[in-house]
């Protein structure tokens, strides 16, 4: 049966605030847990935060009782693969069966900090894709070496190790990496698309499912769903373009280094600009048809990021007139 569950983001709120709403979101029936976003920077200066999601997560686990991961954590920049192997590791271990590890490749606007050249998407996807390899081997409790095109580990062992293994979700947009996902990893991670590009990301991830010998209908499709809603479909806008310029921005934003740039491109958003890329609507049953038309495509999990500042009343609202009407098997 598939299940709702709540996206908590770092980039836009205060952790302590969040935690209180995902405990709110708990008890409202998001029972797929939480999506934790891991970034070093805000999209832009006015979302105004960007706390540590690892501290967080501990925090998390102790304050509920449902699933979480994060909502991409890329291992390569910022963390080499063995750190967050070890991260992982512990979370694991601490709340067994609970945690699961969403893996991206990055982009300049977290990863960038630490100086250095920043590649294409092609070199970026294969030094993620080298780091789940070393991921995964390091999840055995084995003595680890590794020398690789991109990475190198001598003689490491994680002592602390999870009763059960961390999955690993990558998150993907593309076919290719889509067959990569399906051969290395437990399941896949998407955002909003047109269907027939989603059909495809299933499909490619099946063949490399099946090429690594796993069956895919075991491996969780998870999608990542941004929103707005309000009292009336004008504040609505007005806050999808105030707090979520980024969702608006119809082109490719591995690239851009500073919340400072993405404010600037900012200015040229305006609410259409979220047509077929995000909902924006007072309806709630406008809102729930959206979610079950994901649903009906087979996701097994939503996770629900509504972009705007009023989350304990949106949580209220969605937990007690939308989720109950989704049709969830």
């Amino acid at each position: 049966m598939a299940k709702i569950g709540y996206a908590a983001m770092l980039e836009q709120f205060h952790p302590t605030d969040l935690l209180d709403w995902c405990a709110q979101a708990e008890d409202a029936g998001f029972g797929a847990g939480f999506m934790v976003s891991e970034h070093f920077h805000p999209w832009t200066p006015q979302q105004g935060q960007s706390a540590f999601a690892w501290t967080f997560m501990g925090a998390l686990g102790l304050r509920t009782s449902l699933r979480f991961g994060t909502g991409v954590t890329c291992p390569t920049f910022r963390y080499h693969p063995a750190v967050v192997a070890q991260a992982a590791a512990t979370l694991g271990a601490m709340f067994p069966g609970r945690f699961w590890l969403g893996l991206g490749a990055g982009e300049a606007l977290n990863e960038h900090i630490i100086g250095g050249q920043w590649p294409e998407v092609g070199v970026r996807s294969a030094m993620m894709f080298e780091a789940i390899e070393i991921i995964n081997k390091l999840f055995t409790g084995e003595v680890v070496r590794h020398r690789g095109t991109h990475f190198t580990l001598e003689s490491a062992r994680l002592y602390t190790l999870p009763t059960e293994r961390v999955p690993i979700y990558v998150a993907t947009a593309g076919p290719l990496n889509a067959k990569r996902t399906g051969r290395l990893a437990d399941g896949m991670i998407t955002v909003g698309a047109a269907d027939a590009k989603l059909k495809e990301l299933w499909e490619n991830n099946d063949i490399g499912a099946r090429e690594a010998g796993k069956d895919p209908s075991t491996m969780p499709k998870i999608l990542q769903l941004h929103l707005s809603w309000a009292k009336t479909d004008d504040e609505a806008a007005e806050i999808a373009v105030r707090e979520w310029p980024n969702g608006g921005m119809a082109f490719p934003k591995q690239d851009i280094r500073n919340p400072e740039d993405f404010a600037a491109m900012a200015k040229l958003v305006r609410p259409e600009s979220f047509v077929n890329r995000m909902l924006i609507s007072s309806d709630l049953e406008r809102h729930t048809a959206n979610i079950q038309h994901y649903l009906d495509l087979g996701f097994d999990e939503i996770h629900l990021h509504h972009v705007g500042r009023n989350q304990a009343e949106w949580i209220e609202v969605f937990g007690r007139d939308v989720l109950p009407q989704l049709k969830l098997g």
